[in-house]
């Protein structure tokens, strides 16, 4: 049986409530997951560390129940969590998503879920999108960071590069008004914008077309939605 870690002292604990702020887990590259699914994940990909657990009953580093309460993220209590190391293997794929500035992290996780779906396993987050470590994008994701590549930079410059090799720049759009088309293209990007005021202006020179989705009795769709949507459209 594994020693109980019991005081909120000791050192690899206070790492541990660091990891919950997107500062330290920039700064030590090492991010959480709550429970048993997203812990298998993470050791089929290879990024797991260390299991932390407050029950006696599971294999991991033993901690006490007061020390798991001040771990805990997520609504409902979850004995097991998975220290893992930030690793991002990449993919080259024909579909890739672009997030502009979407800042909801659950809108991010559902994103990445449809499009590790839907074949869009490239994923480019703004640099003022969601944290891609945020407790909440890791949980709706469902696990799905682990299957694509996924990129935080500059958009200007990385669609810039895209486009270089051929890639087709389409934008959602909810005052477009162009629909969607079941046109067959080879390489593509979908750029999706931010919950509020859509994507960026400095964006717009470099998207070859924008569509909208037709909707009756709503004048737009939520983001994960219309994304989802789209990507099942122009899915391999």
């Amino acid at each position: 049986m594994s020693l109980l870690i019991e005081s909120k002292q000791n050192k690899q604990f206070k790492t541990w409530v660091k990891l919950k702020t997107k500062k330290y887990r920039d700064e030590y590259d090492m991010f959480l997951v709550y429970g048993k699914h997203l812990i298998e994940k993470a050791k089929e990909k290879n990024v797991l560390i260390e299991i932390i657990t407050s029950n006696p009953d599971k294999n991991g580093t033993l901690i006490s129940l007061d020390l798991m309460k001040e771990l805990q993220q997520t609504p409902s209590w979850i004995d097991e969590i998975g220290l893992c190391k930030k690793e991002n293997q990449k993919i080259d794929s024909t579909r890739v998503l672009v997030l502009d500035d979407v800042q909801d992290p659950d809108n991010v996780g559902a994103l990445i879920r449809s499009a590790s779906a839907f074949g869009f396993t490239h994923i480019i987050l703004s640099l003022q999108s969601a944290d891609l470590y945020n407790e909440k994008t890791i949980r709706a994701s469902k696990g799905a960071i682990f299957d694509c590549y996924i990129e935080r930079k500059p958009l200007l410059d990385a669609l810039s590069q895209l486009k270089e090799e051929n890639y087709i720049v389409i934008a959602a759009d909810a005052h477009a008004t162009t629909t969607i088309k079941q046109d067959k293209i080879n390489k593509i990007v979908l750029i999706l914008g931010n919950e509020g005021h859509g994507i960026n202006e400095q964006l717009l020179p470099l998207i070859d077309q924008s569509v909208t989705i037709k909707t009756t009795h709503v004048e737009s769709l939520n983001v994960s939605v219309a994304g989802a949507i789209l990507m099942y459209e122009w899915s391999v």
